[in-house]
């Protein structure tokens, strides 16, 4: 079996595993992170080892690629985040102002 049958190629800048809404990055950066591929399926109650093992593979098969859509996924959500500091919603607001009192 091909390892892409394991995966959902929704973008070029959203791989995800087939029949879940996991994306790989949230797989590798566990793993990245020093999380074994038994605690990451166990964490993701929808993945199964095989799933995990599939994309530490896929990863190691595609590596430079990879890299590049890692790499992309991390300045998408560091400018997703920054975008909701400067404008958060009301409620966030509040809590925020709740909090410092």
């Amino acid at each position: 079996m091909e390892l892409e049958s394991y995966f959902d190629f929704l973008s070029e800048d959203d791989i995800r595993l087939k029949g879940t809404r996991i994306g790989i990055e949230t797989i590798l950066e566990d793993f990245f992170d020093g999380s074994s591929p038994e605690e990451i399926a166990i964490r993701y109650t929808s993945l199964n080892v095989e799933q995990v093992y599939t994309t530490i593979t896929y990863y190691f098969h595609n590596r430079g690629k990879i890299d590049a859509y890692l790499q992309a996924w991390r300045e998408y959500t560091d400018r997703a985040s920054r975008e909701a500091d400067k404008n958060p919603p009301e409620v966030v607001k509040r809590l925020r102002r709740l909090k410092s009192a």
